[in-house]
């Protein structure tokens, strides 16, 4: 499976996206360069799907496929996709507090550290779903990157859509999340609707 594996603090001196929403606390000591001319409209679009991308960890032919689904579903097709992103498992794990990042979210799915309603999941991408149980497996609830996970959320905000169990190491879906409960989109720094634009092209 293709990872991108570009540095996260030179990816987001590029894009302009805080560290802290990657899950990172370093800051780059480098000023993101000027440019030269304003961006064209189209660029605008293309920048907010590359930021999307980044901070989610999916590449193009999966992020083409979160869309048209997102255009099926009834609603605005751009909240629809941040709430099928939201609702990918690496992210869920990472926003519970399970991971420091979601990169590491994802390779602790990855290695077959979590469960979903009891039955261990190893898909990264999979798509949770109101009422689902995401927690640790016991047997790997003592490994020291999930410990110092915890140990790191304790300054996080569960989103309202989720509710943890930090002792037990779990956390229940309550809801599938609506566009206010997404903190990305809410400090603008995702424009969703450029997205949906540049894909109505």
């Amino acid at each position: 499976m293709a990872v991108d594996k570009t540095p996260v603090l030179k990816r987001c001196r590029a894009l302009e996206i805080d560290p802290a929403v990657m899950g990172y606390n370093k800051k780059s000591h480098r000023e993101p360069k000027q440019r030269r001319r304003q961006q064209s409209e189209y660029g605008q679009q293309l920048r907010e799907k590359q930021k999307a991308k980044f901070i989610y960890g999916v590449l193009e032919q999966q992020f083409r496929g979160y869309y048209d689904r997102a255009l099926r579903i009834e609603g605005i097709t751009g909240d629809n996709l941040m709430a099928i992103l939201e609702s990918r498992l690496d992210n869920v794990v990472f926003r519970l507090g399970f991971a420091r990042t979601r990169r590491e979210a994802r390779q602790t799915v990855r290695h077959g550290h979590i469960m979903v309603n009891g039955k261990r999941v190893d898909i990264p991408s999979y798509r949770v779903k109101t009422g689902d149980v995401v927690a640790v497996a016991p047997k790997y609830k003592d490994l020291l990157p999930i410990k110092e996970a915890v140990i790191a959320s304790e300054h996080m905000t569960v989103p309202a859509w989720l509710e943890v169990d930090i002792e037990k190491l779990s956390g229940t879906v309550l809801q599938l999340p609506t566009r206010d409960q997404i903190d990305i989109v809410t400090d603008e720094t995702i424009d969703p609707q450029l997205i949906v634009n540049l894909y109505s092209r």
